[in-house]
């Protein structure tokens, strides 16, 4: 009879280990001296490897987001490139005549500022000659001291809001906020799949626990059974039942292991030590629970779509669209262009006469205009349907955001319900497990009911664990669908992409 005792407070206490809420906690005190020679700290030894430290981690060094990182800084570096298209620009010419009847010499140099706000340009030349020109080279002619000169050129009709630099510049500022926009999509997509992945790593750790509770009750009944076979109190074709019970629940348990260092590896791709590597997780590093994400800040679709930047990014695509639209309307145009200039040479009268002496004042215009320009015409009703298209895609994609936002908010109920009653269940069904060990260790029950009560209990435990961690994906997918960069920590590297 005390040995019948001993043999049910050895499976009352494995039952223990089996049902507690918390299981990973006796594992993180069993652990924690091995823990301890690997050089982990005493706060991973009692509270395991957190989410936050995982979205940290895979924020910094994920590839996907350097890279995305990269090509906006190369975004940056297009816009200066644009820039370019308005530098001031210096030029210089120059000859001599060394042999002949003519010995002029003649150098020139002029500086060429784009206008920012008007197709036109600011143009300032200095220039001066010296000896003797043919008359069909008269304009080289200058005073002793050179000339100076200033002149204006200014479009009124064709290229007066925009023309071809202006446009550069601007399509490289709105691609540069694409760039940006992408690298925030991926960002979300990553941290979104470390989530995951990390809630598949603790879930997995989990369930190994669930099994080797399920292993060690097993091979304490064994312990218990064989002695009850050499004493003649059971048959020993029951030593043998359970033996395949064993077998089986240890098969169970490597499988369960096989998953959980399958799911280490899928998390070391989002955490990663200080120089950017790989780090696989132990059994040492699991949580005492899997923790959930906060739930998202907010889930009214107005806010969700003002924060989406696929949304964004196809406003970018429309303004891009616009830009177009405008530069090939442009083009339709009549080119007018107005120019002024004013010039005075210096010093002593040079060869040329007193017709260089006088203060000089000239303006005039240059036009010209298509008679058929068909090719701005196609151009323009090719921008106006990319734009219409563009339209419709936005449209599209705000109403399939609003779905996917009600389907995962339905999700999230019905994930919260789920787990509560999975929670409800596994407190059942042990209860009903330790009620039949007590009865089987009185002779009242079955080796057969025995082993369909705690393999319903370890069922029950596997369906809590699913549904928790159903529940935690529910969430952290509602998290990316509304793009809330807080709960995914994207806010310090993205937050002037999307203004809330």
């Amino acid at each position: 009879m005390r040995r019948s005792a001993s043999l049910a407070s050895l499976t009352a206490l494995a039952l223990v280990s089996l049902t507690a809420p918390t299981p990973a906690q006796a594992q993180a005190r069993t652990q924690a001296p091995a823990a301890a020679t690997q050089g982990v700290q005493p706060v991973r030894q009692a509270q395991g490897l957190q989410l936050e430290e995982v979205l940290a981690s895979s924020r910094r060094f994920a590839p996907s987001i350097l890279e995305a990182l990269a090509n906006a800084r190369a975004a940056d570096g297009r816009v200066l490139a644009s820039e370019g298209a308005f530098d001031l620009l210096f030029t210089g010419e120059g000859f001599s005549r060394i042999t002949g009847f003519y010995d002029g010499t003649y150098v020139q140099g002029k500086a060429i500022q784009p206008l920012t706000n008007n197709g036109g340009q600011i143009e300032a030349s200095y220039r001066v000659s010296r000896g003797d020109f043919p008359v069909y080279e008269d304009y080289s002619f200058t005073d002793r001291l050179g000339e100076l000169k200033v002149r204006g050129v200014f479009a009124l009709l064709r290229d007066r809001y925009i023309d071809d630099r202006r446009f550069g510049q601007r399509n490289a500022l709105i691609e540069r906020d694409m760039a940006g926009l992408d690298a925030l999509i991926i960002a979300i997509g990553v941290q979104q799949r470390a989530i995951q992945a990390y809630g598949q790593w603790v879930a997995a750790g989990q369930q190994v626990q669930v099994y080797r509770a399920q292993v060690q009750l097993a091979e304490d009944r064994q312990d218990g059974i064989s002695r009850q076979v050499q004493l003649g109190a059971r048959a020993a074709i029951l030593l043998t039942e359970n033996q395949q019970n064993l077998l089986r629940r240890q098969s169970l348990l490597v499988a369960a292991e096989r998953d959980l260092a399958n799911a280490a590896q899928r998390l070391s791709l989002f955490w990663r030590d200080n120089d950017g590597r790989p780090r696989v997780a132990t059994p040492a590093d699991l949580p005492a629970r899997l923790p959930m994400i906060p739930a998202a800040r907010a889930t009214d679709p107005a806010a969700v779509l003002a924060r989406r930047p696929d949304i964004k990014l196809i406003e970018q695509r429309l303004e891009q669209g616009e830009t177009r639209l405008e530069l090939e309307r442009n083009r339709l145009l009549p080119s007018l262009r107005l120019f002024a200039e004013a010039g005075q040479d210096f010093g002593e009268q040079g060869l040329g006469g007193r017709s260089r002496d006088p203060f000089e004042a000239v303006v005039g215009f240059t036009f010209s205009m298509p008679l058929q320009n068909r090719a701005a015409k196609g151009q323009v009703a090719a921008a106006e349907a990319n734009i219409n298209a563009l339209e419709w895609r936005r449209r599209q994609s705000e109403e399939q955001i609003i779905a996917e936002i009600e389907q995962l908010s339905t999700n999230l109920t019905a994930a919260e319900r789920l787990a509560v009653l999975a929670r409800d269940e596994e407190v059942q069904a042990d209860k009903l497990a330790a009620g039949e060990r007590r009865l089987f260790q009185a002779g009242a029950s079955d080796f057969f009911l025995v082993n369909l009560r705690e393999d319903a209990a370890a069922n029950a435990s596997i369906r809590r664990l699913d549904a928790e961690f159903r529940l935690a994906q529910a969430r952290a997918d509602l998290v990316a669908v509304a793009a809330d960069l807080d709960s995914l920590q994207l806010t310090d590297d993205f937050a002037g992409v999307v203004q809330p």
